[in-house]
């Protein structure tokens, strides 16, 4: 999987990679400057805007790969070649567990990467499932975290005065359990399913034009309806029979918590950033496309070293407590731009980034 890999790379898939990057550093930034309710009403509301989305589309798009990587396996049933497949996987999940508890216990509370190593480690033994079937498991895990979360306390564990932003025990088994399936930033119920919707979507022919075309139109019509539906069971259900607070539990498409709303709408809010980074590379790639694919291409170094370098930037300068939303988005930007320039420079010469290497070494 070396240079025949390469040749088939759809890039859309690296810009659409670096998108989702510039948008989990804005909203990482905003966080930990404690800055996210700091600003204009505009600001905040961008802000929102990013919340929940980027991560997700960084999801699916892992998902995307995963489908694209494991496609020969997959459609000869070979089980020599799937059993090869899925034991890369499973290094690579691995690997990318390691380092999500490495940046956990330095200090990160806010990883993805340990949950994505599962989200990875479960798809791997999926790989030879059909759409049908893949979608039926998407439903059923939709409903059973919808009705987790009517039937448990999702603030089990987390501080009581810090609410969403330290989690007391979860260095302890059930804590730990607890976060990773239930109620972490990016739990497995329901988050994987970002991940098995971008398998089923890499199972298709994002090359054709047409299939595109249907599928940005059917995810954008996704969005509206979740959106519009969402605004109107909050405000038919708070007349007679829930109090605004429920409401907002059940029917909310904001990420805490991530119930049906939050995946369906984010679901097809990925797809049409997606699709459409698809689009614009092939229509209009010029100097600045391809930067921004280098930069997706780099994607993972570049999110372990937001939080060694870009945190550690505002450590320095005493910029963690108390900042304004300007600060942190200029902030975002800033690192942002600096993390294309050094891809840019990285990939002078084809080379993947550190991390991207070593997981390929590690996986072989």
């Amino acid at each position: 999987m070396g240079k025949r890999d390469d040749e088939q790379r759809i890039e859309g898939l690296d810009f659409a990679r670096a998108l989702a990057m510039f948008g989990m550093f804005i909203v990482n930034f905003g966080v930990v400057t404690g800055s996210t309710t700091n600003g204009s009403t505009w600001l905040m509301a961008l802000q929102h805007l990013f919340e929940g989305r980027a991560s997700a589309v960084f999801v699916m798009l892992a998902g995307i790969g995963t489908a694209l990587m494991t496609r020969q396996a997959r459609e000869t049933k070979d089980p020599i070649l799937l059993r090869k497949n899925r034991l890369t996987l499973w290094k690579r999940s691995f690997l990318l567990f390691v380092i999500g508890i490495v940046l956990y216990t330095v200090g990160w509370t806010g990883d993805i990467l340990h949950y994505y190593g599962v989200y990875m480690f479960v798809a791997a033994c999926l790989i030879a499932q059909s759409k049908k079937m893949m979608m039926f498991i998407i439903g059923g895990i939709l409903i059973l975290s919808q009705w987790l979360q009517i039937q448990f306390n999702y603030l089990a564990g987390w501080h009581p005065t810090y609410v969403l932003l330290e989690y007391l025990d979860f260095w302890t088994p059930a804590g730990f359990i607890r976060n990773l399936m239930f109620n972490g930033y990016h739990p497995l119920f329901p988050w994987i399913c970002f991940f098995l919707i971008g398998m089923v979507i890499g199972t298709l022919d994002l090359t054709n034009r047409s299939l595109r075309k249907i599928l940005w139109v059917m995810g954008l019509l996704l969005v509206i309806m979740t959106e519009i539906f969402s605004t109107l069971f909050i405000k038919m259900t708070t007349i007679h029979l829930l109090d605004v607070e429920s409401a907002l539990y059940l029917f909310d498409t904001g990420p805490i918590p991530p119930n049906m709303m939050y995946v369906l709408s984010n679901s097809a809010s990925a797809i049409v950033l997606i699709v459409g980074s698809i689009y614009l590379v092939e229509t209009y790639k010029n100097k600045v496309i391809e930067a921004l694919i280098f930069t997706g291409q780099l994607s993972l170094t570049h999110y372990v070293g937001h939080v060694f370098i870009g945190i550690g930037i505002l450590i320095v300068c005493q910029k963690l407590e108390n900042q304004t939303l300007t600060f942190s988005m200029l902030y975002a930007c800033c690192y942002f731009v600096g993390c294309v320039l050094v891809s840019v420079w990285w990939r002078a010469k084809p080379r993947r980034g550190p991390l991207e290497f070593m997981m390929r070494k590690w996986s072989s």
